[in-house]
């Protein structure tokens, strides 16, 4: 059986959850491809809880996403759908705003009308409030937002002027001139039928706090908002804390504040006193370390919960008796749902071994909990589990179309390093297969992230499976799910060091076993994985090609254009590559590239602000100097991730093409006929 690229676009990917008031049913998104297969839409669907039929709620070419139920029982979302009336200026469909589907059914209907559209929003859950996170041109009148943003499009100047660092963020720029947007909290009241009304802009003066991607969350009765606001630090880094805003009033305090700190994820208990976040402190010295904190919210004071447990908490949610914190946490090559008890910090996991990546979680009546939940095997789909006892959870309605891919086994090997570490690797290959298989090694970004038991749609390595080949997914030193000495071992200006060692033991383990064929390796990896690549190359030539995406080739030059230079300093120990570069650069792969000797393909795109495109284009040119068998891909409409549909063909054909050619494929597994 084959998997191809075609197929893997064509699956739906089911993306959020929110649960409805009565707790009967869940609303998820479900992205596809549009008609014409060059772009993602989403629709929302109807995911009842007894297991009964998905029923698709939205439908049309629009982008529908970030369900939330409205205290009617009315389901609100993002869209970028055509308005209801006559639209009111030429962009119109290019913006979100938030949309109604009534609770008794019917047409969706147009809520906000915010002239730039909307970013996020939240609905209080008892209380008719509605608080919308929207783009604002600074010293503009709110009735001429609209017309002012047409003019600058149409007529310039496109000057951006830049205080402070970042000066970029991902694949955009920030901008502290006149006409650079800024984010705003915005409040309305939302009755249960008709318009929204009185607008209010609770933040007027706001300009960077809120500019990149904060979390926030509204109080039952919509009284409080928490929302995380960014601020320089000493350090130049970003400080995070949470700013408490009255919705009648205005009036704003600050929360979880403090030199080095950062703050994610504020979530208000059900009984709005308590404020959950995960928070870390930045040091050159130590990793982050995010811990789960407890914020009395008449008070102020935080108090840690769970501090002990050597796991790293994400996105946690209250239950709905407000008495425990449901969390996913990264735990040795899986991502479990866990229960944090409120009181005492105490920690029980939520599901078996081996049960996959969850994320979304959605708290529900009676102790229940819904989330997504995948692996490498399957594609995200909605389950529902007894957070009180460690079964097996419950899948709903499939959503993503899944039909089954190449047979496929999926391995979990643990190999020991030279310091008598182990390290977990994912080993899938062909199911059934006979004689020894191609192996690709590939490496993750991050560095401090996991190569989990979950789906991946941008590195899928069944498509690799489904060529005969065997895929390796280690987590050397740096990935997280295996204690923060383990995530210690990559901070500082170590990259090359043992973590390369590592994913060399790996290596040797894995070529010594019969199914693999040791002379037809090859390692492939993006962002840190790509460093990882590049660092390789410069340093074996036992790999028959390398493929490095959004890779790092210089450590000291790469200080000054990526997006975010003071947390480099950080993540490099607080070296300072101006003092010194030549000891800045001990691990940076140009330093050696005289010893390059491997078959590269290089893939980039030119819209990446976290890694620019010039590493890729530095590291083409000196493997081209040399001689070096060497192709260079570039998207220029992408940013460090490759994401369109069409160039995702094109990224997987280049890649499953150079790879076949430098190490053909095993002819004798059954789906790489």
């Amino acid at each position: 059986m084959t998997y191809s690229v075609e197929q893997h676009l064509e699956l739906r990917r089911v993306s959020e959850i929110a649960s409805a008031p009565d707790g009967s049913w869940l609303a998820a998104t479900v992205q596809r491809l549009d008609r014409e297969r060059s772009r993602y839409v989403s629709d929302l669907w109807k995911v009842p809880l007894d297991g009964s039929t998905a029923v698709q709620l939205t439908r049309g070419d629009s982008r529908d996403a970030a369900p939330c139920f409205m205290r009617d029982g009315s389901l609100a979302f993002l869209s970028n759908r055509q308005p209801n009336e006559v639209k009111p200026d030429e962009e119109a469909e290019k913006r979100m705003q938030v949309w109604r589907l009534p609770a008794q059914g019917g047409e969706p209907q147009q809520l906000t009308d915010e002239p730039l559209g909307v970013d996020a929003f939240r609905c209080a859950r008892a209380a008719d409030r509605l608080v919308v996170l929207a783009p604002v041109l600074p010293e503009v009148p709110p009735g001429e937002q609209r017309k002012a943003a047409g003019d600058l499009r149409k007529h310039g100047p496109s000057a951006r002027r830049v205080l402070r660092q970042p000066a970029r963020h991902w694949d955009h720029w920030l901008d502290d001139g006149a006409q650079g947007e800024a984010t705003h909290v915005i409040a309305y009241r939302a009755p249960a039928a008709g318009p929204l009304k009185e607008r209010t802009d609770l933040t007027p003066q706001a300009r960077r706090e809120f500019a990149i991607e904060p979390d926030f969350d509204l109080t039952a009765d919509g009284r409080l908002i928490a929302i995380t606001r960014a601020r320089p630090g000493a350090d130049r880094c970003e400080d995070t804390d949470v700013l408490l805003i009255d919705a009648q009033t205005a009036a704003t305090r600050a929360l979880g504040s403090g030199p080095g700190a950062n703050c994610q994820w504020p979530r208000f208990a059900p009984d709005a006193g308590t404020l959950s976040v995960v928070r870390s402190q930045r040091s050159a010295r130590l990793a982050p370390r995010p811990v789960l904190e407890l914020i009395d919210v008449a008070s102020g004071a935080c108090t840690p919960r769970a501090a002990d447990w050597d796991r790293w908490p994400i996105q946690p949610e209250w239950s709905l008796d407000g008495t425990e914190l449901l969390v996913c946490a990264d735990d040795m090559g899986q991502t479990p749902v866990f229960a944090i008890d409120a009181r005492t910090g105490a920690v029980r996991r939520c599901v078996p071994p081996a049960s996959g990546v969850c994320s979304q979680l959605a708290a529900l009546p009676h102790g229940g909990v819904a989330a997504l939940r995948s692996t490498v095997l399957q594609p995200p789909e909605v389950v529902v589990l007894d957070a009180r006892s460690a079964s097996e959870p419950r899948s709903l309605a499939p959503l993503s179309g899944w039909q089954g891919g190449p047979p496929a086994s999926c391995e979990q090997v643990e190999v020991a390093a030279g310091d008598g570490s182990v390290i977990h690797c994912l080993l899938i290959k062909p199911a059934a297969s006979s004689g020894p298989l191609p192996l690709a090694m590939w490496i993750h970004g991050g560095p401090i992230t996991m190569s989990g038991d979950g789906w991946h749609w941008r590195w899928n390595p069944l498509l690799m499976v489904a060529q005969g080949y065997a895929v390796a997914l280690p987590n050397p030193r740096g990935s997280s799910g295996f204690g923060q000495p383990f995530v210690q071992a990559i901070w500082g200006n170590v990259w090359g060091d043992q973590c390369y060692r590592d994913l060399m033991a790996v290596t040797d383990a894995l070529c010594a076993r019969p199914d693999i064929d040791s002379q037809r390796i090859a390692a492939m990896g993006g962002s840190f994985g790509g460093y990882m690549v590049n660092w390789i190359g410069t340093q074996t030539d036992r790999f028959a090609c390398l493929v490095s995406h959004a890779g790092i080739v210089n450590m000291a030059a790469f200080t000054g254009v990526t997006d975010h230079p003071p947390e480099w300093y950080l993540e490099m120990g607080g070296e300072d590559p101006y003092r010194d570069p030549e000891h800045f650069d001990r691990y940076a792969p140009m330093r050696h590239i005289r010893q390059w000797r491997t078959p590269t393909l290089i893939t980039h795109g030119e819209r990446d602000y976290r890694c620019p495109i010039g590493e890729a284009v530095s590291l083409f040119e000196a493997l081209q100097h040399q001689g070096i068998a060497s192709e260079l891909l570039v998207f220029p409409d992408e940013n460090h991730w490759i994401l369109k549909p069409r160039n995702i063909v094109a990224w997987y054909q280049a890649v499953l093409e150079f790879t076949a050619r430098h190490l053909g494929s095993d002819r004798t597994a059954p789906d790489a006929r």
